[in-house]
């Protein structure tokens, strides 16, 4: 239900000065995080509430209010084929027309490479800030990292970060001309140049609470003075009404477009005294404004023209439904995870293959699998690749695959050769018990031949054991190599029982 701050507002200074005349200001903050090109209410099941309503919804506050912005928590490039198939290139002029104020990056929207993300920013018609992104050659920043908006008189200044988590969790090679400085000690420097130039001052960052992450938006509200609000992405975690955190307010709203973030503050005499954080869930939104954005619509109508002739191409067949929750997938070997290791193994004819679990973006569905199907699950244009690899190399490989454990991890590997054991009591690193490679025990001085992507070969998820390897083939991107094997062998032998987990629940 929209909130008539307004109204509320004026009431209580007619009761306290009996006038309407009242010095504070209502500041509203909108936000999304980790969009993953979900810009559509048909996409994730229906669950997206698309961008075209939220604009529609965001714009109609504006007119109302003056001090209103609209940020994104980053991951918004990158995701479903229909964005993907154009590095990124065709959302921009749909976030333009959205009108957004101010975005931050994440690691995916490096997925394209920084060289491809630095042009996309070219194309915005708003920031992208991030003030912890230097070039490694020179120190220069890649992007401007801050801004001062002054609306209705009250000065809002916000500040961007990005996880240094971006030089591992996406692919290593297409941010190598660049580093990610500590976000900490970032902070604090935005904190001193910001804070006395402002009334309001924003941490716009896409850095998330997972406990397997050595920084945290949770980490910088901590360590730091003086922001007052955080916007937030990365671990797609769903704050209803924030978090506080050292009287800094972290919002964040889950993943995927499924709602909208609101932050509401109440300035008077250059500081906050009130603010709240909420989400508005698609009735909501559209309770604001009924319609959606034409504009956006039309922008996104042609987008989809162009990619519906190459997407709808049939390329294989699926006898059931596979999931790939990302919580479950990220902690647990799944069916899909298993299928997409075979292929591997299949097409390269390797002794063993790994799939990681951030790699599988969505579920298979049953039924005629087309080409946006395929790329639905695997959108990173990832490439197959077969390398020579010790037995003490794959031991160290597994041990860090489940060194998380019971966190979440993208880095998590579907193996496909392999069958192993491991106890999530003991310490990480020293949890893998027994290993066996096709069936015989694991031989730690022999040399196998082991078919991953190239992100993992370039120590993607934090596999460095994995770079450097000899290499000695390349194949086809996983999409492609995972449609002709379902098309030619099936779903064959995929269940589960590859990794057993001690104590079993």
């Amino acid at each position: 239900m929209l909130k008539n701050f307004f109204g509320v507002l004026l009431t209580v200074c007619t009761l306290i000065f009996g006038s309407a005349v009242c010095s504070a200001t209502q500041v509203v903050i909108f936000h999304t995080n980790d969009m993953h090109a979900r810009i559509q209410d048909t996409d994730d099941g229906g669950k997206s509430i698309g961008l075209a309503q939220m604009a529609a919804a965001v714009k109609t506050i504006k007119e109302k209010n003056p001090a209103t912005l609209w940020l994104d928590a980053g991951d918004t490039f990158h995701g479903l084929p229909v964005i993907t198939m154009s590095k990124g290139e065709n959302i921009v002029p749909i976030l333009n027309e959205a009108g957004y104020d101010a975005m931050t990056a994440g690691n995916h929207d490096f997925n394209y490479g920084s060289k491809q993300l630095e042009k996309l920013v070219k194309g915005l018609n708003f920031p992208l800030l991030d003030a912890n992104v230097v070039y490694k050659k020179g120190g220069k920043l890649l992007f401007t990292p801050y801004k001062i908006f002054e609306l209705d008189g009250v000065k809002i200044g916000v500040f961007g970060l990005s996880t240094p988590e971006c030089a591992y969790k996406t692919n290593p090679e297409g941010v190598k001309t660049i580093k990610f400085l500590n976000p900490v000690d970032t902070a604090n420097k935005m904190i001193k140049i910001l804070r006395p130039q402002c009334d309001v001052l924003i941490a716009l960052m896409h850095m998330g609470v997972d406990a397997s992450s050595e920084y945290t938006s949770e980490r910088i509200a901590r360590e730091t003075e003086g922001i007052d609000i955080i916007i937030d992405g990365h671990s797609h975690t769903t704050f209803f009404d924030g978090e506080l955190v050292n009287e800094t307010l972290i919002a964040q709203t889950g993943c995927y477009e499924h709602y909208l973030g609101r932050v509401t503050l109440e300035v008077e005499d250059n500081k906050i005294t009130y603010k709240k954080a909420e989400l508005l869930d698609a009735e909501e939104v559209k309770a604001i404004a009924p319609e959606p954005d034409k504009k956006v619509l039309e922008i996104l109508d042609k987008a989809n023209a162009e990619a519906e002739k190459i997407l709808s191409t049939v390329v294989g067949k699926s006898d059931r439904e596979l999931k790939a929750e990302t919580v479950f997938v990220r902690r647990n070997e799944s069916e899909l995870g298993n299928l997409t290791a075979d292929a591997f193994r299949w097409a390269t004819k390797s002794d063993i293959a790994i799939a990681n679990a951030g790699g599988l973006r969505t579920g298979l569905p049953e039924g005629k699998i087309t080409k946006r199907d395929v790329l639905a699950i695997f959108p990173f244009g990832d490439i197959v690749k077969v390398a020579e690899i010790q037995g003490s190399t794959i031991r160290e490989m597994l041990e860090h695959s489940v060194e998380f454990y019971p966190s979440s991890f993208g880095g998590f590997l579907n193996v496909s050769g392999i069958t192993f054991t491991y106890d999530s009591t003991l310490p990480p690193k020293q949890r893998v018990t027994e290993i066996l490679i096709n069936g015989k025990p694991l031989d730690e001085e022999k040399y196998y031949t082991i078919a991953t992507i190239d992100f993992q070969f370039v120590g993607g998820d934090g596999y460095d054991m994995l770079k450097g390897l000899h290499m000695i083939g390349q194949f086809n991107t996983v999409d492609e190599i995972f449609a002709e094997y379902l098309d030619k062998v099936g779903m064959k032998n995929i269940k589960v029982g590859r990794i057993t987990r001690l104590p079993k629940e």
